[in-house]
């Protein structure tokens, strides 16, 4: 029997959010100081080289030290009280439109700002050691303390309107991030593939906003959710959908998941913070933000769910032929982040269980990211699984801790990704009708393929032969960067027993997502249980007989039509080519032939008309009398001759 919802009441129904005082009012702190970071290592320029990378550890590990204190005061409140908000000042003031400059720290907030400043935190402390020989070193870490500010700002935003400007700061952060080796022709181009798949996203935030205006009159979130019921279900409807669209395109959701794999241009580290800890979330974090639109528009919430069920097989079929080691793991980021979704679009039953598994995803996926840059940092960046093998013979600290974030992600029982996995997968069985036989078996057939693509990537990395050609020497890398592998590792095994079984992720929720009553699934939970397990194993089993028991050839064979199509990222650049980019570069074409040959034909022709008429009357003017006379004379005689005729 799982916890499900009944009644949904909004954060904004059940508690007022109260002003911030003593610690709490140190919100705006948390975004100040990677900002002040940022600023000084990106205005300071060369003069900022010895200490830059100290400098952007430094602003992180502090804005994790507020938030830890800041957790602490919300503890001591009631569960009810411990919404509080800190206005800074007024920034938009036109007519009866008007915008504060806001935060909002509840707990939905809170569980980002911990997230994002302790696993931001560590993978600073990482880039210190794998970005060491890079002379661009103290760039990277302002680059890094400008995306954490704006993540933060992203979830602490107690309006649509400032949640856009982190929206779009985080975005900018990204493209920059990305394309930080951008010498590299094809890493900036995948910036900008980033970059512009993201617009698509914003758009449809944007026309929310818009539509939340001229429905509310306001676009903080106490006037939206608190107008909400007044609304109609259509303009409800419509908003959800904008605001699916904007998640669609941040967090790598379908038909806007093409830039994700090849993001992986980007430095690990930046992959392991924004597109396994944060960012790509964000998308996960709007929905649930926005619940009291959704519990109102179930045609939309439907649609999440579908996308997200879609998304998650997408990521695990790609996942399953990629031999780029980070493609594949950005693969799998694609399908976990569908299971958010999915349970996020569920409505009260999921909101709990897509935040349980965003942070424990957050710890164990970011472990393999950094694990995955551990192991090219000591292969001269070597990325083809197929040239690794026997890597646990050499580098035992990364063996270890990318072993558990293994273990963690297909679901082994007892580690932090069975608690909040399994719990989606119950949730997912929840409900009446088809949908929980269509989305709870999507989400059960997924965790048997994740197992599997999880197996082959860490057997094709660790085990089986060694492949490495003579001229690699792999090797452990420095403390500075197993230090931090360690701890996300702890993470990866306790975090979900710690919130999972004792319910403290869903008590701690609750005021913000809606009180719980008791459902059960349409499959009892033992047997849910039961098969979910033989399902992990059977896949790994596989997975492990195929990769470390046989030989791995260097060269990847042919493979099946769907592997092919899987190693194309099942074409999905080819459709978004021929339904979007081609007709747009048709159109352009017929838009740029209307106007050169019609509108400026007009335009010109009627120039050139007056230009050449022109032309020929001034050769009239020459200048000597007897022509003058001549022209004269002749004129008359025609007019002469006209009125004779007329008198004819």
């Amino acid at each position: 029997m799982i916890a499900t919802t009944s009644t949904v009441l909004a954060a904004a129904e059940t508690g007022s959010v109260a002003d911030a005082t003593g610690v709490l009012s140190l919100t705006w702190l948390l975004i100040a100081l990677p900002l002040a970071g940022a600023a000084i290592l990106l205005l300071g320029g060369r003069r900022t080289d010895a200490f830059g990378h100290l400098l952007g550890t430094a602003t992180v590990v502090l804005a994790f030290a507020i938030g830890l204190l800041q957790l602490i005061a919300l503890l001591g409140r009631d569960s009810d009280d411990r919404a509080v908000g800190q206005e800074l000042y007024t920034w938009i003031s036109v007519g009866g439109f008007d915008v504060d400059v806001g935060f909002q720290l509840d707990q939905l907030s809170m569980c980002f700002v911990l997230l994002i400043t302790f696993v931001g935190a560590l993978i600073h402390i990482y880039s210190i050691g794998y970005m060491e020989h890079d002379p661009d070193r103290r760039r990277f870490f302002g680059y890094l303390n400008l995306f954490v500010a704006a993540m933060l700002l992203l979830v602490l935003a107690d309006s649509y309107l400032v949640l856009y400007v982190g929206w779009e700061g985080v975005g900018l952060a990204s493209y920059l991030l990305i394309g930080f080796w951008n010498q590299n022709s094809a890493y900036a181009a995948a910036a900008k593939k980033a970059f512009v798949a993201n617009r698509v996203g914003d758009f449809g935030l944007s026309v929310a906003i818009m539509i939340m205006f001229a429905q509310f009159g306001g676009v903080s979130f106490d006037q939206v959710f608190g107008r909400a019921d007044g609304a109609s279900e259509g303009v409800l409807t419509a908003i959800g959908l904008m605001l699916l669209l904007a998640a669609c395109g941040k967090s790598a959701q379908f038909p806007l998941q093409s830039w994700l794999g090849d993001a992986m241009a980007g430095p690990t580290p930046v992959s392991a913070l924004i597109h396994a800890a944060t960012m790509v979330t964000a998308g996960v974090y709007l929905i649930v933000r926005s619940h009291a639109i959704f519990d109102a528009a179930p045609d939309a919430q439907l649609v999440v769910v579908i996308v997200g069920a879609v998304t998650l097989v997408f990521g695990a079929i790609i996942g399953c032929a990629k031999d780029d080691i980070k493609k594949a793991l950005a693969a799998s980021t694609m399908s976990q982040i569908g299971y958010m979704m999915l349970a996020a679009g569920l409505g009260p039953v999921g909101y709990a269980f897509a935040i349980f598994h965003l942070l424990t995803h957050g710890f164990f996926k970011a472990g393999m990211f950094l694990g995955a840059g551990s192991v090219m940092h000591g292969t001269h960046d070597q990325i083809d699984m197929r040239r690794f093998g026997a890597i646990s013979t050499v580098m035992k600290i990364t063996w270890v801790t990318f072993a558990v974030g293994w273990l963690a992600i297909i679901g082994f029982p007892g580690l932090s990704g069975f608690w909040s996995k399994d719990a989606i997968i119950e949730a997912a069985f929840v409900g009446d009708g088809w949908r929980p036989w269509v989305f709870g078996l999507t989400a059960l057939i997924g965790a048997g393929i994740t197992a599997f693509y999880m197996t082959r990537l860490f057997a094709m990395t660790f085990h089986g032969r060694r492949r490495w050609t003579d001229d690699v020497h792999p090797h452990e890398s420095p403390l500075i960067m197993t230090i931090p592998l360690m701890i996300l590792a702890v993470g990866s095994a306790f975090l979900g027993l710690l919130l999972g079984p004792t319910g403290a992720i869903t008590s701690w929720l609750e005021p913000v997502v809606g009180e719980h009553a008791e459902e059960d699934p349409v499959v009892a939970v033992p047997v849910l249980t039961s098969v979910t397990v033989l399902l992990v194993l059977a896949g790994a089993a596989f997975a492990w007989m195929t990769y470390a028991r046989q030989a791995v050839p260097a060269v990847a064979p042919r493979g099946s039509v769907l592997t092919r199509a899987a190693r194309q990222d099942l074409y999905q650049d080819t459709v978004n080519e021929s339904l979007l980019m081609r007709p747009g570069q048709y159109l352009t074409r017929l838009l740029v032939y209307v106007d050169n040959r019609g509108i400026d034909g007009a335009v010109n022709g009627l120039a050139a008309l007056i230009g050449g008429t022109s032309g020929r009357v001034r050769r009239l003017q020459t200048g000597f009398v007897r022509s003058y006379a001549l022209s004269m004379f002749a004129g008359a005689a025609v007019l002469v001759g006209a009125m004779l005729l007329v008198r004819l």
